[in-house]
C-alpha cells in the first residue's frame, strides 16, 4: 500500500532521513521504532505531505504522491493523529468531530456555509465512534476539558471519521495509564479485524510486541532493521543501537 523508495530530507546541515526505503502492507499493523532522532516522526510528517523529500519517491497505492499537498494525500485515504494533540481549543468534541467528518470540504468556510450544527446522522455517527474508542464523555465537552488520556482516544475518533484507507499513529500510548494502553491495544487489534491498514510509531516494546505485524527500526535516519517482532527486537544490532544494550 504504501512504498518510500531512497527517501532522503535534510534540514540545514542536518540529515533527519537518508536513502530510506520500506513497504507496508495492506490491512496490517506496522511499526515504526527506534532512537529519539532516527527519523522516524520525518518519515511520518514526509508520508503525510507536512515536508517534501530532497530526494526519492513515495508512492501510495501505486500513485506518486512526492508533491501533492497534505490535503489531497488526506482525500486518497491517509489519516494520521500526532505525538501531542492538535485541536480547535474552543470548540466542542462534537463540534471538532464534525469537522473531521466533513473532511468532504476542501475550504474550511465551506463547513461554516453549511453550518456548524451537525444533522442527525452526523451527530449519530459521531457518538458511535466516540462509544467505539471509549471516549466517555458528553459531546458538547470543550475538548480543553479532556485529559491527557481522553485526548488520545479523542485523536484516534476523529482520524477514523476522516475518509481514509491508512491510519497512522504517531506515540498512542506515550504517557497513558495501563488500562488505557491496554485499551488502545485492543481497539487496534479490532482495527486490524476490520481490514485496516495501521503505520504506527511507537517506543514501548511491550505494546509493539502486542499489536504489530511487522516491525521497522530506523538509526539514523535509514532502516536499520525490519520483520516479524519476535526476529526484530532479538536482532543484535537492533539492542545494541536501539535498546542500549551490547551484545
Amino acid at each position: 500500500m504504501l512504498k518510500l523508495q531512497n527517501i532522503s530530507k535534510s534540514f540545514g546541515g542536518v540529515q533527519a532521513v537518508k536513502n530510506c526505503s520500506f513497504e507496508i502492507e495492506e490491512s496490517c499493523i506496522t511499526a515504526l521504532i527506534g532512537p529519539n532522532g532516527a527519523g522516524k516522526t520525518t518519515v511520518f510528517n514526509l508520508v503525510s505531505g507536512f515536508f517534501n523529500p530532497d530526494k526519492g519517491e513515495i508512492f501510495f497505492q501505486k500513485q506518486n504522491i512526492n508533491n501533492l499537498p497534505i490535503w489531497k494525500r488526506s482525500r486518497l485515504g491517509i489519516s494520521r493523529t500526532f505525538q501531542l494533540s492538535r485541536m480547535f481549543r474552543n470548540l466542542s468534541i462534537e463540534d471538532n468531530l464534525l469537522i473531521a467528518l466533513r473532511e468532504d470540504d476542501d475550504k474550511f468556510f465551506k463547513m461554516f456555509m453549511r453550518g456548524i450544527e451537525g444533522d442527525a446522522q452526523e451527530k449519530n455517527r459521531i457518538r458511535e465512534m466516540m462509544d467505539f474508542v471509549g471516549l466517555k464523555k458528553d459531546p458538547s465537552t470543550i475538548v480543553t476539558d479532556l485529559s491527557y488520556g481522553q485526548q488520545k482516544l479523542f485523536d484516534l475518533a476523529r482520524a477514523l471519521l476522516n475518509n481514509h484507507t491508512f491510519l497512522m499513529l504517531d506515540e498512542p500510548v506515550a504517557g497513558v495509564n495501563p488500562v488505557l494502553r491496554d485499551t488502545l491495544k485492543e481497539l487496534l487489534k479490532k482495527l486490524k479485524s476490520k481490514g485496516e491498514t495501521i503505520f504506527v510509531i511507537e517506543h514501548d516494546m511491550d505494546f509493539v510486541r502486542s499489536i504489530a505485524d511487522t516491525v521497522i527500526v530506523m538509526d539514523q535516519g535509514d532502516v536499520l532493521a525490519q520483520g516479524t517482532p519476535v526476529k526484530v527486537l532479538s536482532d543484535k544490532s537492533v539492542l545494541e543501537a536501539y535498546l542500549g544494550i551490547n551484545i
